[in-house]
């Protein structure tokens, strides 16, 4: 199968990922983007970072339009997410892959056990 076609799919279930749940597109487009497509570690995190952006608008945009939003309870988080995104992409060059990956695994791990509790 083709490069092109594998980032495709990938997306696509990031996407259905991300729809269904209101988020969490990039717990399954990490794994693809590095074990089916073969992006390295960093790559991949960086690419899942740049593709989740634009799918978390659109499923933003169909919750904002189909359901009550409250902008009170939001506002927390749209003003802690960009000041946490922007340590985090300086902090990025400095974690190896590995600390990264088990970063990653600790937060679905403790994000799958909260949502069960």
């Amino acid at each position: 199968m083709q490069a092109k076609t594998k980032y495709a799919l990938s997306g696509t279930v990031a996407g259905l990922v991300n729809g269904l749940f209101g988020g969490g597109g990039g717990m399954v487009l990490v794994p693809l983007l590095s074990g089916w497509c073969g992006l390295e570690g960093k790559q991949a995190f960086a690419t899942c970072v740049a593709a989740i952006l634009p799918l978390s608008a659109v499923s933003a945009a169909v919750y904002l339009l189909r359901q009550p939003f409250d902008w009170a309870a939001a506002l927390p988080y749209l003003i802690g997410g960009p000041v946490g995104g922007l340590v985090g992409g300086r902090l990025f060059h400095r974690i190896s892959v590995t600390w990264l990956r088990g970063l990653f695994a600790a937060f679905l791990l403790y994000g799958g056990v909260r949502y069960i509790l």
